[in-house]
């Protein structure tokens, strides 16, 4: 019996690689070091989980897949390329639908990198995080500063026109100097997107133990807020779009399509060990080990081991959280209508003008986005539609 599926909007295809060379001190993702000799049977698997998928929801129609990882660039072209040609077997996938596939630079050839767009990958994301040698070295990078530039000449040659760099600011003994000098550079280049990212230090990982022992430190939340609006005016400047709290694009048909379905709270299908998917109202994540993921479904057998019932509330509430990170165009009330059946006004209406009134928030009666200048406050104005959360206040 096939699972219903909300509406007729497309979904997001995520494939999940979760192999890498070496794993990065701040990375607390599922993915694994040393395991490449796994790649062919776990690119098998990901084609039979395709087929348990469709048999449980029929042709899906699918407006992106996009390979995130660990390291798909660590994939053969042809392994890529028999993953885009089964997803298109199974599903509906939208002849223009975006493809995107995440690069480090060190594994970024251009032999490889034809070979993906050849395969019909059309956007490619490396995953540069800094070009400064000491920022190298303490996030654990492999590559050198030189490298990139050089990923980015392979991928032009490769024919990409849609490519994005990703860097993280705020990394131990990261100056405001060094920051402009790396934005500086990756302008100086002329992506088509960049994805900026304030390092998080999550619990658990080598980086979050060094910095609690005391061995690193880490630039204080004032000069990372310093950093943040370094970028945000010097792409200001260059006639960039500041379309997410931590993405920019050259022009809007450039932004992400594939996340902008995340931040819109819609639906995906997630494929590989600990992939997550979003489908109906329930949230489900997959088997993460990737030898007993494989094992799983060479039986024939579902890798979901997680499953959660996402109630009307919840999903309302994670609309608004997400949605408000979309800093140009924020939650439409239409849609939210549309989607949820009660009205904006209705449910968030005292929340809507108490903000608006703080200025925090920009309400019309037809959109609510973060107001520009308050745009680093987007986590404490979410909080304003979590159910429960008390002692909140404005900043006038």
């Amino acid at each position: 019996m096939r699972a219903p599926l909300p509406n007729d909007a497309p979904l997001g295809l995520y494939i999940h690689i979760p192999f890498c060379a070496r794993v990065c001190p701040y990375c607390d993702f599922n993915v694994y070091a040393r395991q490449e000799r796994l790649i062919p049977a776990y690119v098998e698997a990901l084609v039979r989980e395709m087929d348990l998928l469709r048999e449980q929801l029929g042709p899906a129609r699918v407006a992106t897949i996009y390979f995130g990882g660990g390291t798909p660039s660590l994939l053969p072209p042809e392994a890529v390329a028999r993953l885009i040609q089964a997803a298109r077997e199974r599903f509906a996938v939208e002849p223009d639908a975006e493809i995107d596939l995440e690069a480090n630079p060190e594994s970024a050839r251009e032999d490889n990198l034809t070979g993906y767009r050849e395969a019909g990958v059309n956007r490619l994301s490396i995953g540069v995080q800094t070009l400064h040698p000491r920022g190298l070295k303490v996030l654990g990078r492999a590559h050198k500063p030189h490298v990139p530039e050089q990923a980015l000449a392979a991928a032009r040659s490769a024919g990409f026109t849609n490519v994005n760099l990703d860097l993280i600011y705020g990394w131990p003994g990261q100056t405001l100097e060094d920051w402009e000098r790396d934005l500086d550079i990756a302008l100086a280049w002329q992506p088509e997107h960049l994805s900026l990212y304030a390092l998080t230090l999550e619990p658990g990982t080598p980086m979050q133990r060094a910095v609690e022992r005391g061995v690193l430190t880490v630039p204080d939340d004032d000069a990372v807020a310093e950093m943040a609006e370094l970028a945000d005016a010097k792409l200001a400047a260059a006639g960039w779009l500041h379309y997410e709290v931590s993405n920019w694009a050259r022009c809007p048909e450039l932004a992400s399509r594939h996340n902008q379905i995340y931040w819109k709270n819609g639906r995906y299908i997630g494929l590989g060990a600990g992939a997550h998917a979003y489908l109906g109202n329930t949230r489900s994540s997959n088997e993460r080990l990737p030898a007993r993921y494989i094992e799983l479904v060479r039986e024939g057998r579902s890798p979901v081991v997680f499953k959660e019932a996402i109630d009307p509330q919840t999903e309302m509430t994670e609309t608004m959280i997400l949605g408000l990170r979309l800093l140009e165009e924020g939650v439409s009330a239409e849609a939210f209508t549309a989607r949820h059946g009660r009205s904006l006004e209705d449910v968030y209406g005292r929340e809507l003008r108490e903000l608006a009134e703080a200025g925090l928030v920009e309400w019309n009666g037809e959109r609510v986005r973060v107001s520009r200048a308050r745009w680093l406050m987007v986590n404490e104005i979410a909080l304003w539609f979590v159910p429960q959360v008390v002692g909140r206040q404005t900043t006038r």
